[in-house]
């Protein structure tokens, strides 16, 4: 019927199992093969029972989100239609959840009359990751086994659960340790000739009567702050309430209408966009699969600062053993104090347990010599931001360092094909720039330069796997991608600062949006000195442009941000949430005067445009010089690295949402206002002139 189904008639038990690789995930071919086995099952008078399985170590991932937004074919029926055939089959239904069973896999077993499981499966209903709710019975049917308390905590948070848990709370009927098939058939067999009707999950209102509605005010509160902006989330918890306060099938009229509308909307689009963004950055178009990966079984990190700290740690935690190297033992034995505080931290804090970080920690060493570096298979460069001191280091490293050893910088604006040429293996060289705190973030833009191998670069982006990053390659340029394009955005926002708007306005403005934190928090959080250093250097690039005066000021009172108490905002002691200034607002006007700006009003709309489209068409110069794959990997930077909401799917997936030649326009009016710094991208004015987005570009 089709070929993503195989079927078997074993004793009079009829056994359908879903064999569409690699997620056995519910696609139109999946639905149309179980309608037509099930329908041709409750037809067989010779077939007492069905046993529903999935092939390989997956029962079901969820519903084929590629199909999202196409029209169904002839023949094949609504996910929701073939859960309520199964449900109300005459014939007793099995499952038996071979692996994993989310999304749709779980509304799925749950329209099953009975579940049996693998100890080893998950089972959840994760689909407010991708921006709408279960829309298959799912938030009616799961409180109904598992009560509303843990029903909320898997739809809502969309974390699945164990085997163990799962059983515990009433959503499988039985964990299997042997042959589980057999045992489903055997089990099926037994409720058939029981003579019993099946039980059917819509008819157990046990779990969803008298619940107390504070429940779902807490809820409410609880995920506010997190899920600010967003439907999905509270969604979830409505539907959910209604599976205590309306019958089950006004319940899932409910739930359908919600489903279709969010599946439809701007977030739900930017979230699945996002699903698949990150898994295509991995694919480097000139990497063949099958290239040789270099092993890295011993890793070196010269610097044993915040950053080098941090990196680390990456490697311990991955087992990988890691040597630290610093210049003197007092500052290698304040690094190292300073990882193991880290890591006690999380001790403390439950994040992971004291043998963790035991056996972490012993895989950690320090060293003032590089000779005692001679048998790493990578060393990361992770010292402040100067030229000479890394091709000082490089230089050392070249020599001492086994010829297939990696040398990767760390750096996060320098060229880093001027560090290889002093060595004499620039093809081993490359950049992996960590985001700090470098053991907490997700993101790693590994550079490629001129000379990088290929071997070199697949094995850095199988290494960012390995310390659980999400490995972006980028190529050399003034900030690579994701700070080439934060520079230009935060100089802009300086320049509305110096005409009339205030910091805390403009953060205001960029939180709202979704962002962590606004520029000048942000600049506050990494250093007001930090960005004044780099400004100087980038000044010998930028030549006669407009530069920002304003930072130079906050600089020069010795507010440096946090680590001062005190820099565009002021902060009280242990409180990193800083409050505006009358002293910075005083030095803002009088540098708006020394400047000659008559200081105006901006509006929020306005802020934002600017703050924003600055940022894409930097993002398009970034496509045009080939810095950048595809504008989702640039997506997939502003995500993971500056806390760009998933819900609008980062800034070149949003600069689609709003239409390239809406983009286009008011960048042209930006370019007027400041000059070079926004000069439009003739890669955007392309796009925008041909009606398409930056999903088109394709660089060759």
């Amino acid at each position: 019927m089709t070929d993503v189904i195989n079927f078997e008639e074993k004793g009079g038990i009829g056994v359908i199992t879903i064999n569409n690789p690699p997620a056995n995930a519910i696609s139109f071919a999946t639905r149309k093969g179980l309608s037509q086995y099930l329908k041709a099952c409750m037809n067989d008078e010779d077939c007492k029972a069905v046993v529903i399985t999935g092939e390989g170590r997956i029962f079901v991932a969820g519903a084929d989100i590629s199909e999202f937004g196409k029209e169904t074919p002839e023949g094949v029926p609504e996910l929701e239609d073939l859960i309520q055939d199964i449900e109300q089959s005459p014939k007793p239904v099995v499952v038996a959840m071979n692996g994993l069973a989310l999304g749709g896999g779980m509304e799925l077993a749950m329209s099953c009359h009975y579940r049996l499981a693998a100890p080893t499966i998950e089972v959840g209903q994760p689909e407010v990751n991708l921006g709408f709710i279960p829309g298959g019975g799912g938030t009616q049917r799961l409180p109904r086994l598992v009560g509303v308390e843990l029903a909320l905590e898997m739809i809502v948070i969309g974390k699945p659960i164990d085997a163990k848990r799962a059983f515990e709370a009433g959503a499988i009927d039985e964990i299997v340790e042997g042959d589980l098939l057999a045992r489903a058939i055997e089990f099926a067999e037994e409720k058939a000739d029981s003579g019993q009707e099946p039980r059917r999950t819509s008819e157990l209102n046990e779990k969803v009567t008298n619940i107390d509605p504070q429940i779902f005010e807490d809820w409410r509160k609880k995920i506010a702050k997190k899920s600010r902006n967003m439907e999905s989330p509270f969604e979830c918890i409505n539907t959910v309430e209604t599976s205590t306060t309306m019958d089950f099938k006004a319940g899932l009229e409910n739930e359908r209408a919600v489903f279709v509308r969010l599946r439809d909307s701007n977030e739900a689009k930017s979230m699945r966009y996002m699903f698949f963004a990150e898994r295509t950055v991995a694919k480097i178009p000139d990497i063949p699969k099958d290239i040789p990966i270099q092993k890295i079984n011993k890793s070196a990190i010269i610097g044993s600062g915040t950053m080098g700290g941090g990196i680390a740690m990456n490697f311990a935690n991955a087992g990988i053993p890691v040597v630290v190297v610093d210049v003197d033992q007092v500052s290698l034995a304040a690094g190292l104090e300073k990882v193991r505080n880290n890591y006690a931290g999380s001790v403390s804090s439950g994040r992971i347990m004291q043998d963790n970080m035991d056996k972490c920690l012993n895989l950690i060493s320090g060293t003032t010599d590089y000779k005692d570096i001679a048998d790493v298979d990578i060393v990361i460069e992770a010292v402040f931001e100067d030229m000479d001191l890394k091709k000082k280091i490089f230089t050392e490293l070249d020599k001492v360092c086994k010829p297939e050893t990696i040398l990767a910088s760390n750096t996060s604006t320098l060229n880093i094909n001027e560090i290889a040429s002093v060595t004499k293996r620039p093809d081993k060289v490359c950049g992996t720039h960590f985001f700090s705190p470098a053991n907490i973030m997700k993101l790693l833009e590994n550079v490629r330069t001129e000379k990088s191998s290929k071997a070199t670069i697949a094995t850095i982006m199988g290494l960012a796997k390995i310390i659980r990053k999400t490995g972006v390659l980028v190529g050399v340029g003034d900030g690579f991608v994701g700070n080439r394009m934060l520079h230009i955005s935060a100089r802009i926002a300086e320049f509305m600062v110096e005409e009339g708007a205030l910091p805390w306005q403009v953060d205001k403005v960029i939180y709202d949006f979704g962002f962590p934190m606004g520029p000048f928090a942000m600049n506050d959080l990494a250093g007001v000195d930090v960005r004044f250093l780099i400004r100087q250097e980038q000044k010998k690039l930028y030549g006669s442009r407009r530069q920002s005066v304003i930072i130079d000021r906050v600089y020069e009172t010795g507010r440096y941000g946090q680590k001062t108490s005190a820099g565009w905002y002021k902060y009280a002691d242990g409180i990193r949430k800083g409050e505006p200034d009358q002293i910075i607002e005083d030095l803002i006007i009088r540098t708006s005067a020394e400047l000659g700006y008559e200081r105006r009003k901006f509006s929020n709309k306005e802020i934002l445009e600017t703050y924003l489209y600055s940022m894409i068409n930097t993002g398009a110069k970034v496509l045009e010089e080939g810095l950048a794959i595809r504008s989702s990997d640039i997506d997939v930077i502003w995500h993971y690295g500056y806390g760009f909401p998933r819900y609008w799917g980062g800034p070149m997936f949003y600069a689609d949402l709003i239409g390239l030649p809406e983009v286009y326009k008011k960048v042209c009016d930006l370019n007027k206002k400041y000059g070079d710094w926004v000069e439009p991208s003739n890669l955007l004015k392309r796009l925008a002139e041909e009606g398409k987005g930056f999903k088109d570009f394709q660089f060759v």
